[in-house]
């Protein structure tokens, strides 16, 4: 199929503030705004679109200073009192998570979310704030800061969430918080989003995630609607320190990975032995659409992540079906000895 042409006046104009890949990027989005003028769109669709793209452009000038930290979302409950031992939690949680090297995101507000921004500190987080009519509002913590970012749309906001977060901490919440942790669970269990820690903390000798947990088990999968193996994308606990390794675990080698075609390409800090690869080709073979687990260096597609370049890679054709086996994977990345071992 031949490529369309870019109109020479929508290439003078990125000419000014953008140079390769972006180029065509940038180039394309010009051409599909014009596109709406073409195709009539109602003033409302237009409205919406163009605060959409404003709210994410803003999102993405605020975390691009902190690109290359990783940062830790928690969700709860706004309603929750510093009197609650579930408020001590995410305090404490707030605070050692950004000792363990990590950045904090929240939704702004107060209770859990407040609580985990008052124990990070505001510059070591963000708050991603929705206007509501009612119960959100900025913490004090975050209130005034520049990496407070606002969002009228839902949509924008869970988007930033799943886009710029490595791991996610839930609390006991409401309606919000059960919306935000199916939202990521979906987009992981479809591969829609990459697969990072997913950490359900409740207070010693709660419930709440456990009655959640007796759901997902007792009418979920006893009914054939999720997969006995979704619940390794899930991680239960009392404490807040095991809360806190098991995420830093997640990354002991594993870096990040994304996919080349049907390529997926693991990014890891540390070269694995010959033995350890072999070991993954046997435990692992079940997943394989094809070929095996090899031990790579940077793929020659993978050149614009330049600042990556020098990791090794383990590569693989995965069945695209099971994405809880390629998270037992990962973990078993971790866990392999590597040749600086």
């Amino acid at each position: 199929m031949k490529e369309k042409e870019t109109d020479p006046r929508i290439h003078s104009l990125t000419a000014e503030v953008a140079e390769g890949n972006a180029t065509r990027y940038i180039e394309e989005m010009i051409d599909t705004a014009l596109g709406f003028g073409r195709d009539h769109a109602t003033i409302a669709e237009l409205k919406l679109m163009n605060r959409a793209l404003r709210e994410m452009r803003t999102a993405a000038r605020v975390f691009a200073r902190y690109n290359r930290i990783r940062k830790v979302a928690v969700f709860g409950s706004a309603r929750t009192k510093p009197t609650q031992p579930e408020y001590a939690q995410a305090l404490a949680f707030g605070k050692k998570i950004v000792e363990a090297g990590y950045m904090l995101i929240t939704g702004g507000g107060d209770g859990i979310m407040g609580a985990a921004q008052a124990g990070a500190g505001a510059e070591k987080s963000f708050g991603l704030n929705i206007r509501l009519p009612f119960e959100q509002s900025a913490n004090p913590t975050i209130h005034g800061d520049p990496k407070l970012i606002d969002f009228n749309y839902f949509f924008t906001r869970k988007l930033n969430f799943a886009k710029e977060t490595s791991a996610f901490a839930l609390f006991p919440g409401g309606f919000g918080t059960h919306d935000e942790g199916f939202e990521i669970l979906t987009l992981m269990q479809t591969g829609k989003m990459p697969i990072v820690p997913i950490v359900m903390v409740d207070r010693p000798n709660g419930h709440y995630w456990e009655t959640w947990r007796r759901f997902i088990t007792n009418d979920l999968l006893a009914n054939g609607l999720v997969s006995e193996t979704d619940f390794h994308l899930i991680y239960f606990t009392y404490d807040v320190d095991d809360a806190v390794k098991h995420i830093s675990d997640f990354y002991r080698n594993f870096h990040s990975y994304r996919w080349v075609r049907e390529k997926m390409v693991i990014r890891i800090n540390h070269a694995l032995t010959d033995e350890a690869i072999a070991d993954l080709n046997t435990r692992f073979d079940g997943i394989l659409a094809s070929g095996s687990i090899d031990q790579t260096s940077a793929l020659e597609e993978e050149a614009d992540d330049h600042h990556l370049h020098h990791m090794p890679r383990i590569v693989l054709v995965p069945k695209k079906r099971d994405f809880g086996k390629i998270r037992l994977l990962l973990d078993a990345v971790n866990e392999a000895p590597s040749v600086s071992a």
